[in-house]
């Protein structure tokens, strides 16, 4: 999936048919020694998942401002697909319960480069504190993988049917704790990488056994190859066989909420603004504040959208927010400390000093080793490849440090 460039044109043989800025490879470069995928131009993820876009586009209005919830969300791919296809004016909570896996999901995000979105690390149960909130919910739940087998061999050994009747009961339960924070009319879709019949049509089964939810059939093109299917209380459902489409294993149906939930008003207990002289700080760093609204994250200064920033600053309060819409960076008497997110995102303002590089030296910035670079400007610059930013460094007059962030950097050296 591209952002707005095209990174590896050479390889594209053909578009995925049914996502827009989908393609796929005529083999698999390293992807680790491209510095565009570092700068967040791509991101590399499985065809079948990008039906994802095919699904939003016909169950909700992409044009309007949605609240949306990518509930199990890391790595990041769909949270990087919903941000490519809601309206500037909408806004992604993001979210992963894995401790380990939430630092994968902040760079992917940050890489990505969107203002609106906010990622957290929260069980599904902390999201029953934002009753009828969300306008779209996508599940995208754990399973027992048997999906993958063709393109992970080892994904046969760990399958079993107790593994699968676990998984089973812990989609029923993540399915359970969300349910509420979806708004009457609001939609969920609900995507696993298993074939089990359990862990897809016994789960519509329960949604519309034990929600009151209504299934949403999607239409499809003959020339794709997917499978309808059709659970025992009619729940229409999709799966992508690997022997019959250009993709893994792969399920996803998508449901409207009937009911209505009993509204929760959140409130912010304390203020996250930022002062007068951050603002001003941070303000010769960026295109324009108008849009934007700035709230402190510990020492963090964040620029989050004005429309959705009230709500933001009340998430902070009920749920644990990790990173919210572009981290600037942090004040250091009275200067901005720029954050590796401002150097990735939309926002940064077109006079701050760059240097552009070649491939061989821009992957000598991304090992964070020294580079022979000496800008004509002391200060902060801005790294760039082929004309997207990978990170700063700082001209100090008789030396150039490297600030790529040390938890990024590539090892590989071929």
């Amino acid at each position: 999936m591209v952002k707005g460039v095209d990174p590896v044109r050479e390889l594209q043989e053909q578009a995925v048919p049914w996502c827009s800025n989908g393609y796929y490879l005529s083999r698999r470069p390293s992807f680790t020694l491209d510095p565009l995928f570092h700068a967040g131009a791509y991101y590399v993820q499985e065809a079948s998942s990008m039906f994802l876009e095919t699904v939003c586009k016909q169950t909700v209005s992409l044009e309007a401002p949605l609240l949306a919830l990518d509930l199990c969300a890391a790595p990041g791919g769909k949270s990087t697909l919903l941000q490519s296809i809601l309206s500037a004016d909408s806004l992604l909570i993001s979210n992963e319960v894995i401790q380990s896996r939430v630092h994968v999901l902040k760079e992917n995000v940050i890489k990505w480069g969107g203002s609106n979105v906010v990622v957290t690390h929260n069980d599904p149960r902390d999201f029953q504190q934002c009753s009828g909130l969300f306008d779209l919910m996508v599940v995208d739940a754990p399973c027992s993988g048997s999906g993958l087998f063709r393109r992970d061999p080892e994904a046969i050994s760990e399958w079993s049917l107790s593994n699968v009747q676990l998984c089973f009961q812990r989609q029923q339960r993540i399915l359970a704790d969300a349910w509420e924070s979806l708004k009457e009319n609001g939609v969920l879709i609900y995507s696993t990488c298993s074939f089990s019949s359990d862990e897809n049509e016994g789960i519509l089964d329960w949604l519309l056994t034990t929600m009151d939810a209504e299934s949403l059939r999607i239409r499809l093109d003959e020339s794709w190859k997917i499978e309808e299917v059709q659970s025992i209380k009619g729940g229409w459902g999709y799966r992508f066989w690997p022997h019959k489409v250009m993709g893994e294993g792969f399920f996803i149906a998508a449901f409207r909420k009937r009911s209505t939930p009993a509204a929760t008003r959140i409130r912010s207990k304390q203020s996250f603004a930022a002062s007068r002289a951050e603002i001003a700080g941070v303000s010769k760093w960026i295109r324009s504040l108008d849009a934007f609204e700035l709230v402190k994250q510990g020492q963090n200064i964040a620029a989050v959208p004005v429309r959705w920033a009230a709500l933001i600053q009340q998430l902070m309060d009920v749920l644990k927010v990790r990173y919210a819409g572009v981290e600037t960076g942090m004040m250091a008497k009275n200067d901005l400390i720029p954050d590796h997110a401002l150097a990735l995102s939309h926002l940064i303002s077109d006079s701050i000093p760059f240097v552009e590089l070649d491939r061989d030296t821009a992957l000598e910035y991304l090992r964070k080793n020294e580079i022979p670079v000496m800008p004509s400007q002391k200060g902060w610059v801005l790294v760039r490849y082929e004309g997207l930013s990978l990170g700063w460094m700082k001209h100090l007059g008789n030396r150039i440090n490297n600030y790529y962030p040390k938890e990024y950097r590539i090892l590989m050296s071929k």
